[in-house]
């Protein structure tokens, strides 16, 4: 029996590569529905490796390229790409941008405005991400959640995890050294004059922004990353910025209703890239950082093989015969 505590995104990312090698798993979360606890709930759901590039490491790339494909067998993923774009006064953002990152072509007004037509005429050069992706991050905790326990494994919702476990995936508050919490803030919008399909970045020195579609006219807008352990809801600071982000990237937003707002801390490492660790006969899967849906699958997959190591064909038939 493989036990692990937290139902979040790592939690629920590694009952299912367990469940598939076949373990017996149970999952302990304090939260009483999937997604109740986790600062996942909180997330863009940008599958956006090459994106992600201009300020993480190449493992992200790495870790994270496989990802869509990963997400696309357990919840439904929009393979519409990623669209980067940058005022005019901003255009020396673009070709910064464009530097630090891979993946792209370079895109004029006419093909923004045949992608995007809401952004017709608004923006003379952008970036296109095509092999880029974005999910609806609560839907997929709640179909996740849902295909772990079809498996067989077991999640006790409402219910504190033991003292010991296999897998601690508990995020800021697993005891673990060098583990920091990095405040991100969100808000989603509901503005139905406007028609995005797929994710926009707004390049901006001060305030970039990324916009990602929900359907049914809301938007999840986001992009702060502020060094602090504070809880709080979003700030006006915060908030202000990004609707400025919002309205520059489309003046209809300035009539569109703000429909929930939310902070959450990401658990990081000093380099902001995931690790296991194994601390008191426990491992640890923590540290996801800003990446969590992109680089959750990779890592959990690297957990399970910690645990459990795939065997061959031959040592499966061995195990039947013995």
């Amino acid at each position: 029996m493989i036990t692990i505590a937290g139902a979040g995104l790592a939690g629920l990312a590694c009952a299912f590569e367990l469940a598939q090698r076949g373990a017996a798993v149970t999952v302990y979360e304090r939260g009483e529905i999937p997604g109740d606890s986790s600062v996942a709930r909180f997330a863009g759901g940008m599958l956006a490796p090459w994106c992600e590039r201009e300020s993480a490491e190449e493992q992200v790339i790495t870790l994270g390229s496989r990802a869509s494909d990963w997400w696309s067998k357990i919840t439904p993923v929009h393979r519409r790409g990623t669209l980067v774009v940058a005022p005019a006064r901003d255009r020396a953002e673009l070709t910064r941008f464009a530097r630090r990152t891979s993946g792209h072509r370079c895109v004029d007004t006419a093909e923004i405005s045949t992608m995007e037509p809401a952004l017709a005429g608004r923006f003379a050069q952008g970036l296109f991400f095509a092999e880029e992706a974005h999910l609806d991050p609560r839907r997929a905790l709640r179909d996740l959640s849902a295909k772990v326990q079809a498996m067989g494994a077991q999640i006790r919702y409402g219910t504190p995890a033991p003292i010991r476990v296999t897998l601690d995936c508990t995020g800021m508050t697993a005891p673990l050294p060098g583990l920091r919490p990095v405040r991100g803030e969100m808000a989603v919008l509901h503005c139905p004059d406007v028609d995005i399909s797929r994710t926009l970045r707004l390049l901006h020195p001060r305030m970039p922004l990324y916009l990602v579609p929900r359907g049914d006219g809301h938007f999840m807008i986001g992009a702060t990353m502020i060094e602090s352990s504070s809880d709080r809801p979003v700030t006006l600071r915060s908030l202000s910025e990004l609707l400025n982000a919002a309205f520059t990237l489309h003046p209809a937003f300035a009539e569109a209703s703000v429909a929930e707002t939310g902070a959450g801390l990401r658990p990081a490492f000093a380099d902001n890239l995931p690790r296991l660790t194994e601390q008191d006969g426990t491992l640890y899967l923590n540290g996801l950082y800003r990446h969590g849906f992109l680089l959750a699958p990779a890592m959990a997959q690297q957990a399970a093989a910690r645990l459990i190591p795939e065997t061959t064909d031959e040592d499966h038939r061995e195990r039947q015969t013995a």
